[in-house]
């Protein structure tokens, strides 16, 4: 039997009764396909030749007018706004930005390239500085060159202000005869948490996150705080928002926990928190301002929350206190966490849990040991550290704490905590780096209170 060369017309499939079938085409498939039989294919001659166009492939005759029909409707759908509403849109635009507590709900339709200033976008007007005939063609003029001197005696004259001015301290170029002595080299402990795969992880959490939680350590919330990363955000991303939590406020005094949370509230929104699985303190207001946060995103199914911060600042801590159980590897030492982890809060709520990172402020050895960013047990030279704990703690913690009361330097008062303690070597000598672990191990566990005092109570007393 011969082939059968009936083209049956596109439409939907239906059954006997009338229904469509399970799987049938849609009234958009059906309109494409018969677009496709009727307009796609040019009509051809028994030569190939095209006799008449498909329905997009028309062409006009040489010198013919073609124009487009005018229309109404060009005009319309166009938004007018006067001076005097699109500068008070700009006031309040203005106001809400400076209020950490204020979100936009909706973005405006008014042209937001007319509310930004000038300045910024300002275009250089090359051919109002030269003309395009006179930079290319045949009559094209050379430049010339620029001088700074129009004759040798000016020349002369500047180079001998040059000459009585000259310091060779300034000079970069002038050779200087090493001594022999350079700076010692900085141990790789100190470098920890600087790693190119612990920013990409960070990065990767600010990417996946909705909100961004940036938990600070309540003695010290200016130490552990990152202008950089809080830059980014504001710059690369600004539809994030951005939220401090105060953690470890149990080891600082109240009335400094509630300035601090009075200081950083003018620039973001701040949180005091205690992270216990059984004493929770600030657990639900942190959850309240999630919920509100979900709400100005109803379009999305879920929101995810991330969770950065300086080493040891207790991020992981914060998470197992909104779930109330262990969810998170927690530690008091630096480096639990290796890589970033998702963890359910609620139906709609995501939290994200991020590696430490260590910003570059350029603190000093000392300062990176009190920060808790390295592991103690890993120190060279633990006894170098001490001095900085003996004056940042008051006399009468360190007296309750070891027993010693006066002491002439850090290794004198290490000395006289081995000989309490027992910690004697061969011969009975003090063993001062046993000591001086110790010690900071105490310190980064928050044994010895301590905290910095907020700006507007400079002038007072440290109670720390």
């Amino acid at each position: 039997m011969g082939k059968t060369t009936k083209k049956s017309k596109p439409g939907p499939l239906k059954r006997s009764d009338g229904d469509p079938k399970p799987g049938a085409r849609s009234k958009a498939t059906t309109r494409r396909l018969r677009m496709y039989r009727d307009a796609g294919k040019p009509v051809r001659n028994r030569k190939g030749r095209v006799i008449e166009g498909a329905e997009y492939q028309k062409w006009t005759a040489p010198g013919t007018v073609a124009r487009v029909e005018p229309n109404r409707k060009w005009f319309g759908n166009t938004r007018v706004v006067t001076q005097q509403a699109l500068q008070t849109f700009q006031e309040e635009m203005g106001k809400v930005k400076a209020d950490p507590y204020r979100v936009v709900m909706k973005r405006s339709k008014l042209p937001v390239s007319l509310l930004q200033e000038k300045a910024k976008h300002v275009r250089s007007h090359v051919l109002e500085t030269e003309r395009f005939d006179h930079t290319f063609g045949r009559h094209s003029r050379r430049k010339r060159p620029t001088l700074k001197f129009g004759d040798v005696a000016e020349l002369a004259a500047d180079v001998e202000e040059r000459e009585e001015n000259y310091t060779s301290e300034a000079d970069r170029d002038l050779h200087r005869d090493v001594s022999g002595e350079r700076a010692e080299a900085q141990e790789f402990i100190f470098q920890k948490g600087q790693s190119k795969r612990i920013w990409g992880e960070l990065y990767k959490v600010v990417d996946a996150s909705d909100v961004v939680v940036q938990v600070l350590d309540a003695r010290d919330p200016v130490g552990t705080r990152s202008k950089k990363i809080e830059q980014y955000l504001a710059k690369e991303k600004a539809h994030k928002h951005l939220i401090f939590v105060l953690n470890k406020c149990d080891l600082c005094p109240t009335w400094a926990t509630r300035r601090w949370v009075a200081v950083l509230s003018a620039e973001h929104p701040t949180l005091a928190f205690h992270a216990s699985l059984k004493n929770t303190f600030g657990k639900g207001a942190l959850i309240s301002l999630l919920r509100q946060f979900s709400k100005l995103h109803p379009e999305k199914k879920q929101v995810s929350v991330g969770f950065i911060g300086y080493p040891n600042v207790g991020k992981s801590s914060v998470i197992n206190a909104l779930r109330a159980k262990k969810v998170c590897n927690v530690a008091p030492i630096a480096g639990e966490t290796k890589v970033w982890q998702y963890i359910t809060l609620m139906r709609r709520i995501f939290l994200i849990d991020c590696p430490g990172v260590v910003y570059p402020s350029g603190d000093s050895e000392t300062d990176i040991v009190l920060k808790g960013v390295v592991r103690i047990e890993n120190i060279q030279n633990p006894e170098d550290h001490i001095q900085a704990v003996l004056e940042r703690v008051k006399a009468e913690y360190i007296h309750k704490t070891y027993g010693v009361e006066r002491w002439s330097d850090a290794i004198d008062f290490l000395e006289q905590v081995a000989r309490k303690t027992g910690r004697l070597l061969k011969g009975g000598e003090p063993d001062v780096s046993q000591v001086a672990r110790m010690v900071l191990n105490d310190w980064q566990r928050g044994k010895l209170p301590y905290f910095t005092l907020p700006p507007k109570e400079a002038g007072a007393a440290d109670d720390g």
